[in-house]
């Protein structure tokens, strides 16, 4: 039988030269892997006598549990100290990011606060819509120049049979159509929403934009009426000293058709850099809506009048923000958004 003992004095040996982490593994290959010193006793089995080889066996299987037992003392024993996380109390705390509203939003809702308090219920429609609803029942005349490939962003689908092409709607003025045709007067709606037009962005311009429109209709409803509505409305949005005027102005689903513009709340109406000098800033387009507009919708133009505004949300909220580029609103730049 083989003797084993110089094999465990020289593990001995090899083991009390270990002085690190490193050297544990270096002893735990030369003695444990696969070619290691045990495993090449193994290798010598049939060199062992057939009556010799069960204690020698056993014998190896002891030596390799003592090696492995000591391996993993010593790994134990030379294992980097994990260290303790020092807390600087000085430093000020770590909170979670919150995230907010877009300032759109924020402008959205409170637009829509008002008129609620107004008496407006709100509207929505889709975004894609027919030549019908965007133009034609608007009372745009075929060659008129937002029809064209220049304004407007017509889709790549089959017509519909009675409604013409489709699009992605140029204003949120289709959902007064849609609601005319279903609802019969008093109506009094505001139909916020996103809309597109073909314009190439810039600080004031996007090819998509907020839009917030309203309308109406009822027995009586005059232009004295939808004057001191958007008085009230921009009182409220931009406080008691504002003061508005009306220019007339044409659009093909009013007439009379007018801009609204607003006292610069800036100046106070003196003439600043932000009004041009002019003391007014333009805020929104406004009119009585059209007769024929009312007829195509099946409401009586002899019994009912109607009136209508719409207004660009990304205006008011430049102003309300005195952010100077409209772009800033759609490119998520969270630097931008989270002043909000």
């Amino acid at each position: 039988m083989i003797d084993l003992s110089p094999l465990k004095a020289q593990f001995e040996t090899d083991a009390t030269a270990i002085a690190d982490a490193s050297g544990v593994e270096t002893l735990k290959i030369a003695w444990l892997g696969r070619k290691g010193l045990i495993s090449t006793q193994f290798d010598r089995m049939n060199e062992i006598p057939p009556e010799d080889r069960k204690a020698f066996g056993a014998a190896l299987n002891e030596l390799k549990q003592e090696v492995a037992a000591r391996i993993k003392d010593l790994t134990t024993r030379f294992a980097q100290p994990v260290e303790e996380a020092r807390v600087d109390l000085t430093l000020p705390g770590l909170s979670d990011y919150r995230g907010g509203l877009h300032p759109l939003t924020l402008v959205m809702e409170e637009v829509i606060d008002i008129f609620h308090g107004l008496g407006f219920a709100v509207e929505d429609g889709p975004d894609v819509e027919t030549e019908y609803y965007n133009f034609d029942a608007l009372n745009s005349p075929p060659d008129h120049p937002s029809r064209g490939l220049t304004d407007t962003f017509y889709l790549d689908l089959p017509p519909h049979p009675t409604e013409g092409r489709y699009l992605l709607r140029t204003h949120t003025s289709p959902v007064q159509i849609r609601v005319m045709k279903r609802q019969k007067p008093p109506i009094r709606i505001i139909a916020p929403g996103r809309t597109y037009r073909n314009d190439k962005p810039d600080a004031t311009h996007s090819p998509v934009f907020m839009q917030v429109e309203g309308l109406y209709v009822d027995e009586g409803v005059d232009f004295a009426d939808l004057k001191g509505t958007v008085l009230a409305f921009y009182r409220a949005l931009f406080g008691a000293n504002v003061n508005i005027r009306l220019r007339p102005s044409f659009f093909p689903f009013v007439e009379p058709g007018a801009e609204v513009d607003v006292s610069c709340f800036f100046c106070s109406g003196r003439g600043c850099r932000i009004c041009k000098q002019s003391g007014w800033i333009e805020m929104a387009g406004a009119g009585m809506v059209h007769p024929k507009v009312l007829a195509e919708c099946g409401i009586d133009p002899e019994v009912y009048t109607g009136w209508a505004f719409g207004m660009g949300l990304e205006r008011i909220a430049i102003f309300r923000y005195g952010v100077d580029d409209i772009r800033l609103f759609y490119e998520s730049d969270l630097r931008f958004l989270e002043q909000f």
